[in-house]
């Protein structure tokens, strides 16, 4: 872990309407000639989602959160991020309410002045993102709507980052 946790830029986001990622990463790069690398994840609503029991053609994802607390447990891990690895920006946003398949969920860019540094933290945010923040998503399909249930395959991502740690 990092001693002294640099002063970064930070926006962290919760919203119903669409981004334009272009904008926020030229907004994350701005003013800032340290950055040698910026590592984006964006995340979409998949057409076909496999569950154990049945693939099923999504016609809308409907997202939920808990105001306030959602926020707060994105800008956590965001800070826990700051703590581990050497990057300067970070930017997340995540949308909620009614989504169609293709449409973006989630936006995670991170900036920093080399590129490994800037990958590892962008999956890191991703992976506890996925398993820390108080989202729950139901998908409405062909044959009726269901909650999508956590994945074992989010919680074996997330407890590797327990492992290891940034010197």
């Amino acid at each position: 872990m990092k001693d002294k946790m640099p002063e970064i830029k930070t926006c962290v986001s919760v919203q119903h309407d669409d981004f334009d990622a272009a904008t926020e990463i030229a907004k994350l790069r701005e003013c800032d000639s340290r950055a040698g690398a910026v590592a984006v994840f964006i995340g979409t609503v998949r057409e076909m989602n496999e569950s154990e029991n049945e693939s099923a053609l999504v016609q809308t994802m409907a997202l939920e959160h808990y105001p306030g607390m959602t926020e707060k447990a994105l800008a956590k891990i965001v800070t826990d991020a700051a703590q581990r690895f050497d990057i300067l920006g970070v930017t997340v946003i995540h949308r909620v309410g009614e989504l169609k398949p293709l449409d973006q969920i989630v936006l995670v860019a991170v900036k920093s002045a080399h590129r490994g540094d800037a990958f590892d933290a962008c999956r890191f945010i991703m992976d506890y993102l996925k398993t820390q923040a108080p989202f729950w998503k139901k998908e409405t399909t062909e044959t009726g709507a269901r909650w999508v249930d956590a994945r074992e395959s989010d919680d074996e991502a997330a407890a590797r980052w327990q492992l290891q740690r940034n010197s």
